[in-house]
């Protein structure tokens, strides 16, 4: 019988690493707004589908978190 292997919790990763440069500061927010425009996009659809909501709200919780990462980093610039 294999043995199986219990994976982690995503709340037991830890932290990802914030950036503290303003380049990286914007490219977070750069990802923060495609990720918010491409849950736009799944809910315009004429046929919005289950998949589509799926889709979207995939995308607005990366969007939410791209915008934690990006307000935690800028703290960091300003100090």
């Amino acid at each position: 019988m294999p043995t199986v292997t219990d994976l982690a919790s995503r709340r037991a990763a830890p932290p990802a690493t914030i950036p503290t440069e303003p380049l990286e500061l914007i490219q977070l927010h750069a990802q923060a707004h495609n990720a918010l425009s491409t849950a736009l996009h799944c809910l315009q659809q004429p046929e919005c589908s289950p998949q589509h909501i799926k889709t979207a709200t995939a995308r607005a919780m990366r969007a939410a978190t791209l915008l934690k990462r990006a307000s935690v980093a800028a703290n960091q610039v300003e100090a």
